[in-house]
């Protein structure tokens, strides 16, 4: 975590250097850092730090490329007479097995239009999931795990 905090106090000292503040100046500079921390990596406590950044990039990615989609197949039932969505609750075991991974995994469903995160069982075992289009329940579930869950927990492990 210290060297994510470090690439953001050398973006802002870029920024401050190029003497405007912008998002295309913080970007440049974030990048910088990035560069000269990775440069500077025999010389710092070892850290995960340059694994799990571009593993954050294709995330991040991913979850707009999800959401891009989503949004259009919505859209396309809405403005179509024809209804092709069969909603459904769909039970989803996880792999998540702390708090924040749960959660964060909950959310990011919640957010992805089409799908909603309804429950967690008491064992803290099963995800309860509301989706708009369910043509199977294992697809929904494949696409939950080898999808979002995944991912996820290769960023956060």
């Amino acid at each position: 975590m210290t060297h994510f905090v470090f690439n953001i106090l050398l973006a802002l000292v870029w920024a401050l250097a190029s003497g405007q503040i912008s998002l295309l100046s913080l970007v440049v500079g974030f990048m910088l850092g990035y560069g000269v921390l990775w440069c500077a990596q025999p010389l710092l406590a070892s850290s995960r730090y340059f694994q799990r950044l571009p593993i954050a990039i294709r995330f991040a990615g991913f979850f707009l490329w999800q959401l891009v989609l989503s949004n259009l197949r919505v859209a396309y039932d809405v403005i179509t007479p024809h209804l092709y969505m069969r909603p459904g609750i769909v039970a989803v075991p996880l792999d998540a097995k702390t708090d924040q991974e749960i959660t964060l995994l909950a959310n990011l469903i919640t957010l992805t239009p089409g799908t909603l995160s309804l429950d967690v069982s008491e064992d803290r075992r099963t995800l309860y999931v509301h989706a708009m289009f369910v043509d199977s329940p294992e697809s929904v579930r494949h696409s939950i795990k080898d999808g979002f869950e995944r991912r996820l927990l290769e960023l956060l492990r």
